[in-house]
């Protein structure tokens, strides 16, 4: 493929399959690391973080799929706070697989074009522990496993906005996720699909790649605001995410083919509060970063993007340590 023809490809690409990668970063994943009430909030961190994340400039309908890995454990004797209880020698193995349905109207407002998308996640989670439970002088701790497999949090996002610059070789936007609590809550286990919480999500984006030499720098930074789970009356604290990618990509058997690394970093920056908040503010972080690798080839009018991602946790407080792994496999037509 000619250099040329290798540029007009990869911007074919990007435009037809970006509708349906819009939001991949932003959709509802079941966690059980993070701070905030059982060591978990709706953002997975480093989920959203390259150039298939960002919202594309021409208007359709599109739908995607992709499968979420995540295993991790506590160090030491880390506590975290499960549905009531706190636990403390946590292991968990987290898989999920998401159905996702995106939609780029062709209203333009500010310069920019309007879209929302809608994310259902289908959850299989096993969570191990010793629960401490003190009721009046007593204090029992005892081991507990909790396995489930349900639908989670269905997350939409009724605005989105996203703007090109530089001859289309930027692409930047806002955005606005609301994580809703449809999926299953029981207090007092350690595996629940759903967080029995609303999470509200704004998010700033950017991403550029070179249609002269293909090299990516991507951007994606947001800010999470809880309600309270009112049945067991915790109010997580609020986070701030921010998650980027350099890559670069080159043209290999008929498509493009990109390698780079991912890094993330997440903060929460307000305190734990209420009466299920056993272990007090409870404020944590995490941060990591590991290799992407892409490939975009197109099959008639079907263009198809596959993206393997490897995250390891390698900062964490008050949180489980671990690997995040996606697999993301798009098809637009």
């Amino acid at each position: 493929m000619c250099r040329k023809n290798s540029r007009n490809f990869y911007n074919s690409a990007i435009i037809t399959t970006l509708a349906a990668l819009s939001f991949l970063c932003t959709l509802v994943t079941p966690c059980v690391s993070r701070a905030e009430e059982a060591g978990s909030g709706h953002y997975l961190p480093g989920l959203t973080a390259t150039f298939v994340d960002a919202l594309p400039d021409k208007p359709g309908l599109a739908v995607l799929n992709f499968f979420t890995f995540y295993d991790a454990k506590a160090v030491g004797n880390q506590q975290l706070p499960f549905a009531g209880t706190a636990e403390s020698k946590v292991n968990a193995t987290v898989y999920s697989d998401t159905l996702v349905g995106v939609y780029v109207t062709p209203l333009e407002l500010l310069g920019g074009h309007y879209a929302l998308a809608a994310a259902i996640p289908y959850v299989w989670m096993e969570v191990g522990g010793k629960a401490t439970i003190t009721r009046g002088s007593i204090t029992v701790t005892r081991s507990v496993r909790d396995t489930t497999s349900n639908i989670g949090d269905i997350t939409v996002f009724p605005f989105m906005l996203g703007w090109t610059a530089l001859g289309g070789d930027l692409k930047y936007d806002v955005r606005l996720g609301v994580y809703t609590p449809t999926g299953d809550f029981k207090n007092g286990l350690l595996a629940n699909p759903g967080k029995n919480f609303w999470t509200f999500e704004p998010t700033i984006t950017a991403s550029y790649i070179s249609r002269k030499i293909h090299t990516e720098v991507s951007v994606f930074a947001g800010m999470d605001f809880d309600t309270k789970n009112h049945a067991t009356d915790y109010q997580s604290g609020d986070v701030f995410h921010i998650d980027g990618t350099i890559a670069q990509h080159l043209p290999l058997f008929g498509g493009l083919a990109g390698v780079g690394a991912t890094g993330f970093y997440y903060k929460q920056f307000t305190k734990d509060s209420g009466s299920g908040a056993l272990l007090g503010g409870f404020m944590g972080r995490t941060a990591g970063v590991g290799p992407v690798l892409s490939y975009v080839h197109k099959v008639g009018n079907t263009t198809l993007i596959g993206e393997v991602k490897w995250l390891p946790e390698l900062d964490v407080k008050n949180r489980l340590e671990g690997d995040y792994v996606w697999f993301k496999l798009i098809a637009a037509f």
